[in-house]
């Protein structure tokens, strides 16, 4: 019988800034976004010797940019390291795998830098079931793969993928299936590439110190999602900015008008992000440095004493919170809709994100932050808190515009609403709710 010989490849890149991790440097600037490279690149190291030290296991760093020797001096004298071949991911993979097997290899896994969430268990998973399958794949939440085993080289996996999309995933496990080879799924995991990715960090605050702010005891960080807001921002701002230990954090999405010029000038921070809620504040939330994160729409203006308000609600033992609602306008239709929100959110623990949802950071942190999602991330988010505690109400109200109820009459916009929540439980993703929602919006 032949000797298994067991081989983990990291891939990464020298962290130099304004080369790497170019898709964090409006969050997090050039300097920063190379030090969380860098930190993201020796967690996965160290999990990677880690599990080394308890198994006979080659190790071995492909990296682009930079030179083996300042690799080794940055990262470690004890690993191999090799520059990455040209060529897109498929080929980089190609020739990364087939050197392995060449030199003798049996069970070659690769896996990113990316991934703060791995562990040895999940590398001893996936050598322990390349005993018996052809195939590992640990699947990242982006549709992509935060790592891939092989038990033999399968170069034909690595041809024809939209590289970089949604699919990677997808399509890899058709050709493995279309070639007959036996797959093997790890758990799901977040890999780290957009700013709203950078919530999965706050969970090791250990390794990211360097990188994104430390929790402050007794901070309320106010995070408010905009796009093109200009005309309701400064009143919603005006009253929460330069509180003591209040920090205001405005995620901008892509405004085109004087969104972010009006944040700034009052004295909000500003973080750029993917479009989204789901993404503008999951980036918002990653970069907070309060004890209690308070997520507020722009078109919604907060109650007086709002933060003494928010540490007597959580003061109670709940999980996470939200505000009574008031709809700004005189409409009767109004206030049915404020009675049944309220009658909602009170007895079935059912807020939704026009209520000015707050929660401790660890909660958040450790949930993982709100999905990535352009609608039904805050119905995602209250369902995963409900099974982890209570969520109560603060005995005050936040007073938000009637805008969205009046574009097409309240009694269409609520069953727009109703029909979206209920889509949403049958199953229909959030991405097409988000597409018929919009184009419901402007429809008269």
């Amino acid at each position: 019988m032949m000797p298994v010989n067991n081989r983990v490849i990291v891939f990464s890149r020298y962290p130099e800034p304004g080369v790497t991790k170019t898709r964090m440097i409006p969050a997090l600037g050039a300097e920063r976004a190379a030090q969380l490279q860098q930190a993201l690149t020796k967690r996965t190291l160290a999990v990677v010797n880690d599990f080394g030290a308890d198994h006979s296991c080659d190790l071995e760093v492909r990296f682009a940019g930079g030179e083996a020797s300042r690799m080794s001096r940055m990262f470690g004298a004890g690993l191999t390291y090799r520059s990455q071949s040209g060529g897109d991911l498929g080929q980089r993979l190609t020739d990364a795998f087939a050197t392995a097997f060449h030199e003798g290899a049996t069970r070659v896994v690769v896996m990113g830098s990316d991934c703060p969430e791995i562990d040895s268990a999940i590398l001893d998973e996936a050598f322990n079931a390349l005993s018996h399958v052809d195939v590992v794949l640990g699947p990242a939440i982006d549709g992509g793969y935060y790592l891939i085993g092989l038990s033999a080289n399968q170069p034909h996996l690595f041809e024809k993928i939209e590289w970089g999309s949604e699919n990677v995933l997808r399509q890899t496990a058709r050709k493995a299936k279309q070639s007959r080879c036996k797959v093997h799924y790890l758990q799901t995991l977040s890999d780290v590439d957009y700013p709203e990715d950078l919530v999965v960090c706050r969970r090791f605050p250990e390794t990211f110190d360097n990188v994104l702010p430390r929790t402050r005891e007794g901070m309320l960080s106010v995070i408010v999602p905009t796009l093109n807001e200009e005309q309701c921002l400064e009143q919603t701002l005006r009253g929460i900015v330069g509180l003591p230990n209040v920090e205001v954090i405005v995620t901008d999405g892509g405004s085109e008008d004087r969104t972010i010029d009006i944040a700034r000038h009052m004295g909000a921070t500003v973080v750029l992000a993917n479009p989204g809620r789901g993404c503008q504040m999951n980036a918002g939330a990653a970069v907070a440095s309060g004890d209690v994160l308070l997520f507020l729409h722009a078109d919604t203006q907060l109650p007086e004493s709002f933060h003494q308000h928010v540490r007597a609600t959580l003061q109670r033992g709940v999980i996470a919170a939200a505000f009574s609602l008031l709809i700004d306008g005189d409409h009767f239709g109004l206030r049915w809709i404020e009675k049944g929100v309220n009658f909602r959110s009170r007895f079935l623990g059912r807020p939704y994100g026009d209520q000015g949802l707050f929660v401790s950071a660890k909660s958040f942190y450790k949930l993982g932050g709100f999905p990535n999602w352009p609608l039904m991330e805050d119905v995602e988010l209250c369902r995963r808190l409900r099974k982890r505690g209570a969520i109560s109400l603060a005995e005050a109200a936040v007073t938000t515009s009637a805008r969205r109820w009046l574009r097409l009459g309240i009694l269409k916009t609520t069953l727009i609403n109703q029909l979206c929540i209920a889509s949403y439980h049958l199953g229909v993703s959030p991405a097409k709710l988000d597409q018929w929602y919009r184009s419901r919006r402007w429809v008269s």
